[in-house]
């Protein structure tokens, strides 16, 4: 892949700390978004890609089904792009809640280097609200020892290509800033989209409330239960992964907080999640695997958490004693199999409803970013002129084709990663009784883990270094071997 160098002057005095040259190798070029200038040098291509005036292009009209993260990045580039765009969402305040459900959300470097080349001044409100995790230790530890299973650098990859860093950030923090970015203008909230129409010129959608309003495009953006999504290829029922997730937010500052970010405790059936993530706060989640289920646990959650994790490691049950039993909260996880298209015509989908994952990568709010860019780059090329009805299907079937292998493999991934972490079993007991009565318990080391360690620091922060950086599909074939890429992509949940 061509790196990229972006030369941007901004003209405006609250943009004096991005003056000069900003270098990215993930690929997404930036034009002339959020009041600067800007041209594009592709090393390796023939020279300088200088964008187009605002006044040579038509206003492409860019419907979004969806306020959530993804809608919100699509909406603000589409607005910087000069697009008229609407982003219609059914309750801004249910998405806060389920924001409140889902925690903080990690945002790699690959998910803030697109906010960045979209919009500088989003980008650092983000980063100045956000929690950096990976100047510190991160990675796998045993849940009923707490040791080291291994650890992955996020800090030395994203330095060397002057990526900014890993971060998490409260969800409903981020909502707001890209609320607030995007304008009341162009958000309408109470607008649930319920169906749309398709013509030859272009597609309408309906509202909950009978209103109705035309586009050139329409994007699903409206989460895993789309109704998008269910227009267009039929209603189906989500999958649920076999794991409810409690988690939790507390005022607790660990001994460690200054050295250790983002650890994964390791254990049979469950395992367990915990993350500074600042002013004071950590936050946890504890997966197990149980049939889904609403019931209310009658002696409260916290003891239904104690039970399960009672024997594990000091700093999980630290965790959980110090959580007040009312911020603690329970969902079941669901997501959905991977789809080889996401549109038909002028219609097409965006992050979780189009490839809703499980949460264990943290990888489903930077999809949608990513999903986001890639979809504006490909919109960008015929929003210069006045483009047929072939011109705007080809652009949206070609944002689908760029991203899906990617996705793809992260999808696969997060499936594997659930199996495989619940499967995590570091030693084998023998009970025996020698001449007495009494039962004699022996642990050994189990010998996979050796190799399994082994396996990790090899394969683990080289895919790490993928998901951050960007590579693309390409770097994935050439870094892994062709079987253990053919059983990533075949992978059967």
């Amino acid at each position: 892949m061509a790196s990229v160098q972006i030369l941007c002057a901004c003209t405006s005095s609250s943009h004096v700390q991005h003056q000069g040259s900003i270098r990215y190798r993930y690929g997404y070029p930036s034009e002339k978004m959020n009041g600067r200038r800007c041209s594009v040098r592709v090393e390796g291509g023939n020279g300088m890609v200088v964008p187009s005036s605002e006044e040579e292009k038509r206003k492409l009209r860019v419907l979004v089904a969806g306020g959530g993260i993804g809608g919100l990045v699509l909406a603000l580039a589409a607005k910087h792009k000069g697009y008229a765009v609407k982003v219609f969402e059914k309750d801004l305040s249910a998405v806060r809640g389920e924001g409140r459900h889902r925690g903080p959300i990690q945002l790699l470097s690959s998910a803030l280097a697109v906010l960045e080349a979209i919009d500088q001044s989003v980008a650092w409100k983000i980063k100045e609200a956000g929690c950096v995790t990976a100047n510190r230790t991160n990675g796998f530890a045993d849940g009923l020892s707490g040791e080291w299973f291994g650890e992955f650098d996020l800090l030395t990859p994203a330095s060397r290509k002057r990526l900014p860093l890993t971060l998490v950030i409260c969800r409903m923090t981020l909502q707001d800033i890209l609320v607030n970015a995007v304008g009341p203008k162009i958000l309408r909230n109470k607008s649930k989209v319920v169906d749309f129409i398709q013509e030859p010129s272009k597609v309408r959608v309906i509202l909950e409330n009978g209103e109705q309003h035309d586009g050139d495009i329409l994007i699903g953006a409206d989460g895993i239960w789309s109704e998008v999504r269910s227009k267009l290829f039929g209603r189906q029922e989500a999958n649920y992964s076999g794991f409810t997730s409690y988690s939790g937010l507390t005022s607790y500052v660990p001994p460690y907080i200054h050295t250790i970010g983002y650890r994964v405790f390791l254990g049979m059936n469950q395992y367990f999640v915990a993350s500074d993530v600042g002013h004071g706060k950590m936050q946890w989640y504890a997966f197990h695997a149980e049939p889904p289920s609403n019931d209310p646990f009658l002696e409260g959650k916290k003891k239904r958490l104690l039970d399960l994790f009672g024997n594990w490691c000091n700093e999980v049950i630290t965790l959980i004693s110090e959580t007040p039993e009312n911020m603690i909260l329970q969902r079941d996880i669901y997501d959905r199999d991977m789809i080889n298209t996401w549109g038909i015509d002028r219609v097409t989908l965006l992050g979780d409803a189009a490839h809703p994952m499980q949460p264990n990568l943290g990888q489903g709010g930077c999809m949608a970013i990513e999903d986001s860019y890639q979809l504006i780059l490909e919109l960008d090329k015929i929003a210069k002129h006045d483009p047929d009805e072939s011109e705007v299907i080809s652009a949206l079937r070609r944002y689908e084709k760029k991203r899906i292998p990617r996705v793809r493999v992260l999808h696969t991934a997060s499936r594997m990663a659930s199996k495989m972490l619940v499967n995590y079993q570091p030693y084998i007991e023998f009970k025996f009784w020698p001449l007495s009565e009494n039962e004699i318990n022996i642990q050994i080391k189990h010998p996979g883990i050796h190799v399994a360690g082994a396996l990790f620091k090899f394969t683990f922060p080289q895919f790490v270094i993928w998901m951050m950086a960007g590579h693309g599909y390409q770097f994935l074939q050439n870094f892994f071997q062709p079987s253990f890429l053919f059983f990533i992509l075949s992978f059967e949940y």
